[in-house]
């Protein structure tokens, strides 16, 4: 699991940002579908729209389905928000769902392409009936859309 990394000096309170498998490959994996873009990249882009608007960011990037819950779970009392981009686990996670839902942060769902062009096992989300809202085939910018779309409802 990459450690949650701190972003700017603490204003309006953190922002969560989960990447979960498979994100660590970003720009180096099936190009055509994700972009060159890495991860360090979006963390970045991340980073840069949190603290436009007075915000902090945490992220973190796991393959293994535990460690993401374990994020979730800590950002309760410390977050405001979550950003998550849960891969593979989106389509597959209950886990992941009872767990954002259990922490009552806003969360956005945030998918680098358009899942619902994709293969039909992509088009159902667990995770959709518990976040606020759902950014999907914007490329990396879903995450600076969602922490903008976060930054007004908290």
């Amino acid at each position: 699991m990459t450690e949650a990394t701190p972003a700017t000096e603490a204003g309006r309170g953190t922002i969560l940002v989960i990447n979960g498998p498979n994100l660590n490959l970003l720009g180096t994996r099936e190009p055509e579908k994700y972009g060159t873009s890495t991860l360090a990249d979006v963390e970045q882009l991340a980073i840069s729209a949190a603290a436009a608007h007075g915000f902090t960011v945490d992220c973190v990037q796991s393959n293994h389905e535990g460690d993401l819950l374990d994020a979730i779970h800590a950002a309760r009392g410390t977050a405001v928000g979550i950003v998550i981009n849960a891969g593979a686990y989106t389509h597959t996670s209950v886990a992941l769902r009872d767990a954002l839902a259990a922490v009552q942060l806003p969360a956005v769902e945030v998918h680098i392409t358009n899942v619902h062009q994709r293969e039909e096992f992509r088009h159902h989300s667990y995770l959709s009936g518990v976040c606020t809202a759902i950014i999907v085939g914007a490329g990396v910018l879903g995450y600076k859309l969602a922490i903008d779309y976060l930054a007004d409802a908290v």
